[in-house]
């Protein structure tokens, strides 16, 4: 039973919606984080012109950042939670249907796989975090419900009139605090998206936003919730510090320092997807094989510096939807 005696409310606990195998079943807590994933995903497949974005770009990143943030997530949480249980049975570490998962890990592990596919696709990394950051902050708005399913994610013990009472505890509701803020984050990176002054923007100022919010919640809690190393909070040392690192970010880049237009890049990226598409025709056209070099329409790959910065040569997008 979870319940909110100040104000009168008291729901009955089932995490299971129904049972399958006496091992697996479909939870609330999968269906409100796979529709968190799935609202984000929308959401972003409309804002992608803003960006200079393909939709089928966002969802091939999406192919490789999604097991790689999964991957990250259980990497982060056993590298910190080191003990005896998979110590001693290794094999444990794939066992994820029993708990163990780590918001920043999943961060971290998606970041280096979305940089990588764009670094292969040309593609700015800038524009891709910047729509990113606007999706995890749907996603982890709406997925902070199920950790209330599961009677998860509560603080120290409190008698504020908003309090959760949770296994005979009256607590702070620490899943409602995160979502609120990750709602007013997602507001104003929203107010901010179409004034943004470079690509990167709106990545670093989520990694702010959440760092300090994340930073500030964590001291709510008792640490025997909380991954520790000696007498630090991990989770609370690795959000302060991103969001001053971020912070720092956001005023150099501000002030010091010089932007091409936000949608320059993308005519590398068109120039890269026109080269591909040469060559493959040229290899066609002469029987050859794509990328084996033979035929009169091979097209010299397009000189382009940094993987997808683009230069401003005038064939940024213009209109009522460019950003700038």
């Amino acid at each position: 039973m979870i319940g909110f005696p100040g104000i009168g409310l008291e729901f009955q606990r089932n995490p299971a919606i129904f049972r399958i195998t006496d091992n697996f079943a479909l939870t609330w807590y999968g269906l409100i984080l796979a529709s968190g994933f799935l609202l984000a995903v929308l959401y972003c497949l409309r804002q992608a012109k803003h960006f200079g974005l393909k939709q089928d770009e966002i969802l091939d990143m999406l192919f490789c950042a999604t097991p790689a943030g999964i991957i990250g997530a259980r990497l982060y949480y056993v590298a910190f939670n080191w003990t005896a249980e998979f110590r001693d049975d290794p094999i444990r570490v794939l066992f994820t249907w029993q708990g163990g998962m780590a918001i920043y890990g999943s961060i971290i592990g998606a970041v280096i796989a979305a940089a990588l596919f764009c670094w292969v696709r040309h593609i700015n990394i800038g524009a891709m975090l910047d729509i990113g950051a606007i999706g995890l902050l749907i996603g982890q708005a709406v997925g902070r419900w199920g950790n209330f399913v599961n009677g998860e994610v509560y603080g120290k013990e409190t008698a504020v009139p908003w309090r959760m009472r949770v296994y005979n505890m009256e607590v702070h509701p620490l899943f409602l605090y995160e979502s609120l803020w990750n709602i007013l984050g997602l507001v104003l990176l929203r107010l901010i998206m179409k004034k943004r002054k470079y690509n990167g923007q709106l990545f670093t100022l989520y990694i702010a936003w959440y760092g300090l919010g994340r930073g500030l919640l964590e001291g709510m809690r008792d640490s025997a919730f909380n991954l520790m190393l000696g007498k630090w909070m991990i989770s609370q040392v690795l959000a302060y510090a991103s969001f001053l690192l971020a912070l720092a970010l956001l005023f150099y880049m501000t002030l010091f320092k010089k932007h091409p237009p936000l949608l320059a890049w993308t005519a590398g990226r068109d120039e890269y997807e026109a080269y591909r598409k040469a060559r493959k025709a040229g290899a066609a056209d002469d029987g050859g094989t794509p990328g084996d070099g033979s035929g009169e329409n091979e097209t010299e790959l397009p000189d382009e510096e940094g993987g997808g910065d683009g230069n401003a040569d005038g064939r940024e997008s213009a209109g009522e939807d460019d950003p700038e």
